[in-house]
């Protein structure tokens, strides 16, 4: 049987530190990597506890695919607006978001 202190401390630590990249950042690709941080350690957790738990259903391991799944579709239409907002302003600096007078022309 596996402990649980090892993955909780890793996950809260990935949950921590994905928090301050989302709080701290204005860089657009920054922030999307803290939440990937913050899904990734909701995943460890998850696998982690399926793996003292052996449930028939295997609840943990089909949630951890379905995160996976969602935040690659999340990946690719942030990195799709980021795309569009680089196009438009030149960086991707997220409080620098260009004003409507600049999109129409």
């Amino acid at each position: 049987m596996m402990h649980l202190t090892i993955p909780v401390l890793l996950a809260a630590a990935l949950v921590g530190i994905g928090t301050f990249g989302v709080l701290a950042r204005r860089n657009a690709v920054l922030v999307l990597i803290g939440i990937e941080l913050i899904l990734n350690g909701s995943n460890l957790l998850l696998v982690a506890i399926d793996s003292v738990d052996r449930s028939r259903l295997r609840s943990g391991s089909v949630l951890t695919i379905f995160s996976i799944t969602i935040a690659a579709a999340e990946i690719c239409v942030a990195l799709a607006v980021i795309l569009a907002l680089f196009r438009l302003s030149g960086a991707v600096d997220m409080t620098a978001v260009p004003d409507d007078e600049e999109v129409r022309s």
